[in-house]
């Protein structure tokens, strides 16, 4: 197993940044984490995203492994290996930025870039233990990210702290600037969720001294279904062509990879029409919703992490995306951070903002962190 696709040390002397392999490196192949694409050519140039981290002085200690094709929700990938989760070991890494996550756990990166389509930055760093941040759709570039067509993903930092992963939002978002709420106005969405889960979330609200008042999204489920819609179709778009093959070859894509790309390739225009007005409808809600607050929070995940051997059984893990993935879809900003349920056992909280209000975003969860004593990292053996 490896967190890494490839080691580097390009850059400054500052911050040690991760990247995924979705994001290109001038001279280093972009592969994501498939087979099918094991020839690609080294990318020409760097990614917006990458020419910012260079910028700033920060040094690129490597790209990151992840669910194939960056669609996945576990993390598992028998042609890279599976990433490790450092500090759940018998759990899945969470996906698609496995790798990313688990660079930040164990300690190897000061912060890392991942990628959010469906909960792909959110849902592993939930699954790791620490902190990881999808921005308002559009906010940081996507110039040299694969997919190059997409209504749905985001490029965003993970991080073991939160004031780094502040520091991270800073030099990826040029217009990024750190504020301060003294009473943010929180509303907690009522959700399907495990019992000790919701009471993890409450009692961090609670512990902050946040005012808060119950809420519901009652569009939170056709929405999931909508980005489910949307994004299948985006990336049989994206990538379906790596499913041709000569006869007798043998199939370049994984099994579980491959048989959602097929499915992807029968959304009708007819059911993307649909869960384009689901889209407009739902994101109408949200923003009702946070008029009445400044944040929404809610557990990124509703269960506890699947087990390595759970996911490898019949078990579906797209639940694991129901609580995360109407947020791809409606474009708002997404902070997931670490809740500690015990030893061995990890829950998450999620932070919901205005678009392009990810500052704010932020400064709340700084201030829901602060109060979270022990911290989960000290729960984790």
């Amino acid at each position: 197993m490896t967190i890494f696709a490839q080691r580097l040390d390009l850059g400054g002397a500052g911050p040690r940044v991760a990247v995924k392999d979705t994001i290109d490196i001038a001279g280093i192949p972009t592969r994501a984490g498939s087979r099918a694409l094991a020839d690609a050519p080294p990318a020409s140039t760097h990614a917006e995203v990458v020419e910012r981290v260079l910028a700033a002085g920060c040094r690129i200690v490597g790209k990151t492994n992840l669910h194939e094709l960056a669609f996945g929700v576990t993390g598992l990938n028998d042609w890279t290996g599976t990433a490790p989760n450092p500090l759940f070991p018998g759990r899945v890494p969470g996906g698609s930025s496995s790798g990313s996550a688990a660079v930040v756990a164990a300690g190897e990166a000061d912060f890392a870039l991942g990628t959010d389509t469906g909960g792909s930055i959110r849902i592993p760093a939930a699954c790791c233990g620490v902190f990881g941040m999808k921005p308002t759709f559009g906010r940081v570039s996507r110039a040299g990210v694969a997919p190059a067509q997409t209504t749905l993903d985001c490029v965003g930092p993970f991080a073991a702290t939160m004031p780094w992963l502040v520091r991270a939002m800073a030099v990826i978002d040029p217009r990024f600037a750190p504020v301060s709420l003294p009473a943010p106005r929180i509303g907690l969405v009522t959700v399907e969720a495990r019992p000790e889960i919701a009471a993890a979330v409450e009692r961090a609200v609670a512990a902050a001294g946040l005012a808060a008042h119950s809420t519901t999204l009652p569009g939170l489920s056709a929405a999931f279904e909508a980005g489910l819609t949307v994004i299948n179709a985006e990336t049989f778009a994206a990538f379906g062509h790596l499913l041709a093959r000569s006869p007798g070859e043998p199939e370049m894509i994984g099994p579980d990879v491959a048989g959602r790309l097929r499915a992807g390739a029968g959304t009708s225009l007819t059911a993307l029409a649909a869960a384009e007005a689901v889209r407009a409808a739902f994101r109408a809600e949200v923003d009702a919703r946070l008029d009445e607050a400044d944040v929404l929070v809610l557990p990124t995940l509703p269960d506890l992490p699947p087990t390595l051997a759970e996911a490898r059984g019949d078990r579906s893990a797209v639940f694991l995306t129901t609580l995360v993935r109407p947020f791809n879809l409606s474009g708002h900003p997404a902070l997931s951070l670490p809740l500690p349920l015990g030893p061995g056992r990890v829950a998450a909280l999620q932070v919901i903002g205005r678009r392009g209000g990810d500052e704010t975003v932020l400064a709340v969860g700084e201030r829901i962190a602060e109060c979270l004593c022990p911290p989960a990292r000290d729960l984790c053996l």
